[in-house]
């Protein structure tokens, strides 16, 4: 069996596309913290279970890894700005933000097309990633079509 390049695989992994989202949580100083990713997944509707999955290597790996609550929000195709603002590495994300206060402290954006909240109930290794399974305790919704991303690009569905 050949061994499989990884710029190789991110490339064929590439052409599935995939929504956008920021989730986010508290530090241990009980400061807001985000992120943009697409590894966002549903689970299981009863109970009703999400998964996400973090690298290892990100500067707030031991942050959600450590965490006990975290808040996912399904981004907008009109919120390419905002992603790239959660995926951009250093600052403080919330400066210019007011997020609303969720479960257990957890920063809510106020602007999404869903947002789910949701207490983590497993941690699964995942070879350079761990997989954080979240039970949902609540979801919003609103209009509108999603943030997408496609072979290293936004793109939308239309």
């Amino acid at each position: 069996m050949s061994k499989i390049e990884p710029a190789a695989l991110r490339s064929a992994l590439g052409r599935y596309p995939t929504g956008v989202a920021v989730v986010t949580t508290t530090n241990a100083s009980h400061q807001p913290v985000g992120m943009t990713i697409n590894s966002f997944a549903s689970v299981s509707l009863d109970p009703p279970l999400i998964l996400w999955s973090i690298d290892r290597q990100s500067d707030l790996f031991d942050v959600f890894t450590g965490a006990n609550y975290y808040a996912l929000h399904v981004l907008g195709q009109n919120q390419q700005d905002l992603s790239n603002h959660f995926a951009s590495p250093g600052e403080d994300k919330f400066t210019n933000l007011t997020p609303e206060e969720g479960l257990e402290g957890v920063p809510l954006l106020p602007d999404h097309i869903a947002r789910f909240q949701c207490r983590i109930v497993a941690r699964h290794e995942g070879g350079d990633h761990v997989i954080l399974v979240g039970h949902i305790h609540d979801i919003r919704q609103n209009d509108g079509a999603p943030l997408v991303f496609h072979d290293s690009r936004y793109t939308s569905l239309v």
